[in-house]
């Protein structure tokens, strides 16, 4: 049995870019995760009338028709009956907190959230994790494009 076959949630809070989402909307079914949890302001395949949104589609290929997702409206709430229902939270953000993703190994339920592409997550929800995870930089540039992050943890989390 694979970590897949386990529930394996992706949050994606605050993201500005909808090119962004639809590329991780792409992985995630690639990877076969088991839902993809749109928070803040982080554009929807459809909006709440129904209409599709052309950038998500664009970069996503059909792989939002073939995942579960919802939009929430409380991310803690979310978080806090994530908690209850025995999730492992991780967070993928540079911080004094963090570790190597490649270090980690998960077992059961869980979620990992990533943060907008420009200021990441706030403290508020980091408070909620119980690992953060971090890809090391080798180069000059500090970080990598949230899509980008979201595929080499991914498969190396569900390897």
């Amino acid at each position: 049995m694979t970590k897949v076959d386990q529930n394996f949630y992706l949050i994606l809070h605050n993201l500005r870019s909808a090119h962004n989402v639809g590329a991780i909307f792409r992985t995630a079914e690639a990877a076969q995760i088991s839902k993809i949890v749109l928070s803040g302001y982080t554009p929807a395949p459809t909006d709440k009338y129904g209409r599709v949104n052309k950038e998500i589609k664009k970069t996503a290929l059909g792989a939002e028709n073939y995942l579960n997702w919802e939009k929430v409206c409380s991310l803690g709430d979310y978080l806090r009956q994530l908690k209850n229902d025995k999730f492992s939270i991780l967070a993928l953000e540079q911080s004094s907190e963090s570790v190597d993703y490649r270090a980690v190994s998960i077992k059961g339920s869980t979620v990992m959230i990533v943060g907008n592409e420009k200021t990441g997550l706030d403290r508020r929800i980091l408070n909620y994790c119980d690992l953060i995870l971090e890809i090391p930089m080798k180069g000059k540039k500090e970080s990598l494009n949230v899509a980008t992050a979201v595929g080499i943890a991914l498969f190396r989390l569900i390897d």
